[in-house]
């Protein structure tokens, strides 16, 4: 298994489970297949709904004594409506309570946008609060505060644009460690890798297979397939391996992390053994030209204009 390491040598899987849309049983059942397969990092986040029957996988996982807490990297994310630095803290612990551990491997703000206590996804602009109530530099600070103080090892952000990051460095003493992005041969966000590889962020791809199963809120009509596009498919004979186990190699070639989401044992181990398809500079290349600045999460559900929210990624 190909790792990502930290300066303090902590090591995060190349290939993580993703967990989005996968509750109850299935989920339970997913994250325990999936560390059976030799799977190492598990990302969540509090907003999926699923942190305690992860919690209960892991528990039960490391009660059988042949996996240690230490060796799997688990991730979870503090949702928008806990932004303020009073709220910080409360929703980590409870995140924590629910995944039945001491601490983090990894936390992160899961996007530049902050919502009032209690609401999920937005309905009206009223659900927003500006980040002048709640600045972004506060809400880190609470983070630094939680990796200080042991709860968690390493902290990060997920959706920030290169100007955001930018901004965030430029206030904070300690720099996010990770930035969790949606990233595929569509949207490739050199720019952003490039800032992120200079300025020692890591970057873990999200929708890497493009999330075809998402809720259709989250769908534009017409959207392509990643799978089927002609160049990922020829690549993938020429090799004789799946469209999905070149789109996932891709990323690890990359130098990222990616999370694909799966609860199939057979799709899971298939996706692990991406990382050894011996991608050739042709292949990258004919990639590299794929690339359209395509969205499947395209943030529109967190625009507000009246409290300053207007195009979430900066494009």
């Amino acid at each position: 298994m190909k790792t990502l390491h930290f300066d303090n040598n902590d090591a995060m899987g190349a290939i993580g489970l993703g967990t989005w849309k996968a509750t109850g049983d299935e989920v339970k059942n997913a994250v325990k297949e999936a560390i059976e397969a030799g799977f190492r990092h598990i990302d969540t986040a509090s907003i999926y709904g699923n942190e305690e029957e992860i919690g209960e996988a892991l528990a039960e996982v490391f009660t059988e004594g042949n996996i240690r807490r230490e060796d799997v990297f688990i991730t979870t994310k503090l949702w928008n409506d806990a932004h303020k630095k009073t709220e910080v803290s409360a929703a980590l612990q409870e995140s924590l309570r629910k995944l039945k551990l001491d601490y983090l491997d990894l936390y992160l703000i899961h996007w530049p946008v902050a919502l009032k206590a209690g609401v999920g996804l937005p309905s009206s602009q009223d659900d927003f609060i500006s980040l002048e109530e709640a600045p972004i530099i506060d809400t880190w600070k609470e983070l630094v505060v939680a990796k200080m103080s042991g709860y968690v090892r390493h902290i990060g952000v997920s959706n920030f644009s290169k100007k955001k990051l930018e901004d965030l460095i430029s206030k904070a003493n300690i720099k996010p460690e990770v930035n969790q992005i949606e990233m595929h041969p569509l949207l490739q966000q050199n720019e952003l890798l490039d800032y992120c590889n200079r300025e020692n962020i890591k970057i873990t791809a999200y929708s890497p297979l493009g999330s075809g199963d998402r809720p259709p809120e989250f769908k534009s009509e017409g959207e392509p397939d990643l799978m089927d596009i002609s160049e990922i498919k020829a690549i993938a004979e020429k090799h004789n391996v799946s469209p999905a186990q070149i789109l996932i190699g891709w990323h690890t070639q990359r130098n990222t992390s990616v999370i694909p989401k799966s609860t199939s044992k057979v799709h899971m181990e298939a996706n692990l053994a991406a990382t050894a398809v011996p991608l050739d500079n042709d292949d990258m290349e004919t990639i590299a030209s794929l690339d359209k600045n395509y969205r499947f999460i395209t943030g529109k559900f967190f625009e507000a204009p009246e409290k300053g929210y207007v195009n979430i990624y900066d494009e």
